[in-house]
């Protein structure tokens, strides 16, 4: 049975996230010698108080080659943080400890959301 109820911000968005993490390459083909990954993520809003840390394990086996972090505030709109790229970029270089930095996309109101990621990654890789 169809429904054509309208599908919430949240919903869409989760779709869309889920849409690009099903099209994306798989980790453990863009980087075969990569045995586990694990991000430990911080997120600070425009006050110097972060969150608390986030620690995502990566199933290397399964996981797609992107890294889409949505923003922590509820009230964000079209926002989030992608570490696809300097994530990548460690991995291809067989990096074991990396780190890096994104600002949030969207924004809360009519102000830019501000919101600012970090994350440590430790990697280990066949020898």
């Amino acid at each position: 049975m169809l429904t054509h109820r309208k599908q919430s911000p949240a919903a869409l968005r989760f779709a869309e996230r889920r849409k690009r993490e099903d099209e994306a390459p798989r980790l453990s083909t863009e980087v075969p010698e990569l045995t586990s990954l694990r991000l430990e993520i911080e997120e600070r809003s425009g006050s110097s108080v972060a969150q608390p840390k986030h620690i995502r394990r990566v199933v290397v086996e399964n996981a797609p080659a992107l890294f889409l972090i949505p923003c922590g505030d509820p009230r964000c709109l079209e926002g989030g943080h992608d570490a696809t790229a300097t994530v990548m970029r460690a991995l291809r270089a067989h990096a074991t400890i990396f780190e890096g930095t994104d600002g949030c996309t969207g924004s809360v109101g009519s102000s830019a959301c501000g919101r600012i990621l970090h994350f440590e990654a430790f990697a280990e890789y066949k020898t």
